[in-house]
């Protein structure tokens, strides 16, 4: 199971990677918002699979 969770959380740092690139090309403030929102998904996703709080839930 680990193996699996070790996977996934290293897939969604390679999406994080690709938004990087996108968002660092984006060409307006639409495009920019939506790469900061996947990659601030997939942040959220890594820290459920790491089994980490977040520190907003308060």
């Amino acid at each position: 199971m680990t193996s699996q969770r070790e996977l996934l959380i290293r897939g969604s740092e390679k999406v994080i990677g690709h938004y990087e690139l996108l968002l660092a090309n984006a060409k307006n403030q639409q495009e920019r918002e939506l790469y900061r929102e996947r990659i601030e998904r997939e942040l959220r996703l890594i820290r459920d699979l790491r089994g980490e709080q977040d520190h907003r839930a308060a």
